[in-house]
């Protein structure tokens, strides 16, 4: 069996999807993308048991899995979900001095993570996690 395209690709699809953020997010540089990036993923993971979070990282393009992963403590107990703003603010709380996430940061990335997964599969899944998880990840029309 031939290597899949996705890891084939990693490198470019994962660009491709910081690119869709960057827009989204209306940011300017690819680094200011990336730790809103990481810090909308961490805000969601932390509310998560490790068994959740994998079925979630299963419907991420790879690197996007790699990420969301990397320095979890599975020993840390779930937190609920909270307002939007809240979790905002833990996404701008990721190397704050460095952070330069809108006020917009959940959404923007939803917007674009929307992009790069199977909508349908990627809704099925989140209606499998806890409350708050479908909102998390809801975008505007």
């Amino acid at each position: 069996m031939p290597m899949p395209d996705e890891y084939q690709r990693a490198g470019q699809i994962f660009e491709g999807f910081l690119e869709d953020a960057r827009i989204a997010l209306d940011l300017t540089t690819r680094n200011q993308t990336y730790t809103t990036v990481q810090g909308v993923l961490i805000a969601f993971r932390r509310r998560l048991t490790v068994a959740e979070g994998l079925r979630f990282a299963n419907e991420l393009p790879v690197v996007l899995r790699a990420l969301f992963v990397k320095d979890w403590d599975i020993e840390a107990p779930p937190v609920p979900f909270s307002s939007r703003e809240d979790m905002t603010e833990e996404v701008c709380s990721l190397r704050r001095h460095h952070n330069f996430s809108p006020a917009n940061a959940i959404e923007g990335v939803a917007r674009a993570l929307r992009t790069h997964v199977d909508e349908t599969v990627f809704d099925a899944m989140l209606g499998t996690l806890p409350e708050g998880a479908v909102a998390f990840w809801e975008v505007a029309d």
